[in-house]
């Protein structure tokens, strides 16, 4: 049996309506959902509160590892970045209140300062030890420069905060153009969670992004490498299908995060 659990990024059905989400990932036998914040923000402004949401989610059985995202931190012109700071404190304020454990931070679209970014990663993680939630740097594929995991473990240790923690994800890994043995050089206490897909033969890496995704054993990648290598870190941790396809979300959304969950069972288990 697999020591991993099975998670529902809430992209992967992201037109549906935020409790709807919740109720089709506990129906179909996920163990939690990833929930973005520009979903839970417009669930408060249309009169929700977070303690119904998180009320709703744990009555429904599941958990929230992680939020997405802090957005704008990283490279902020200095006369700007103390309202982006608070508006990422906001969003730990409103994880740490859901139950979250983690909120991805994610980088740059361009190049990026690394000395300027890892101070700024360690002030958001110095702000999660009293709000109770940890901030993880994500690296992007598709950006120009932290776009490995090579990148992310350098803002990491630049950091100098032995809580720095990443996001794995075979798509970013693929598309980055770094190699899936790099895994072998993280702890599981430095995986916050690793997201689960598969890449296509076409088009090529260069033009992939976030549309292109596959459901997990659907693509060309190694997956069944990236857990070996995923597990030997010692990690129990989730996986959860992430993907951005406009042609799955018009689809019935029951019917895709079964048909998820049961490709990842295939690929873990199979």
């Amino acid at each position: 049996m697999t020591r991993l659990q099975y998670c529902l990024n809430a992209s992967t059905i992201r037109p549906t309506p935020l409790l709807e989400k919740v109720r089709i990932a506990a129906d179909t036998g996920y163990a939690a959902i990833e929930l973005w914040h520009d979903e839970i923000e417009q669930y408060v402004a249309a009169g929700g509160t977070l303690e119904d949401l998180k009320k709703h989610v744990v009555d429904s059985g599941l958990s929230i590892p992680t939020t997405i995202y802090l957005a704008d931190w990283f490279d902020a012109a200095a006369e700007s970045y103390p309202q982006i700071l608070d508006t990422c404190k906001r969003r730990m304020q409103d994880a740490a209140t859901l139950g979250a454990r983690y909120v991805i931070a994610s980088p740059p679209a361009a190049d990026a300062d690394y000395d300027l970014g890892a101070a700024r990663y360690r002030e958001l993680l110095e702000a999660g030890d009293s709000i109770g939630v940890q901030p993880a740097m994500e690296f992007l594929g598709f950006v120009g420069q932290l776009n490995t995991i090579e990148d992310a473990v350098d803002v990491m240790q630049r950091s100098g905060r032995p809580d720095a923690t990443t996001i794995l994800d075979p798509f970013h890994v693929f598309r980055g153009g770094g190699s899936v043995e790099s895994i072998a050089n993280l702890t599981a206490d430095q995986i916050a969670i690793s997201h689960f897909n598969d890449v296509p033969a076409e088009p090529p890496r260069e033009q992939q992004h976030d549309p292109d995704r596959v459901m997990p054993g659907d693509g060309t990648f190694d997956l069944h490498r990236y857990l070996e290598l995923l597990l030997a870190t010692g990690y129990e941790g989730f996986l959860s299908l992430e993907l951005f396809r406009e042609d799955l979300w018009q689809q019935d959304p029951l019917a895709v995060a079964r048909e998820g969950l049961e490709k990842m069972q295939q690929v873990v288990e199979g």
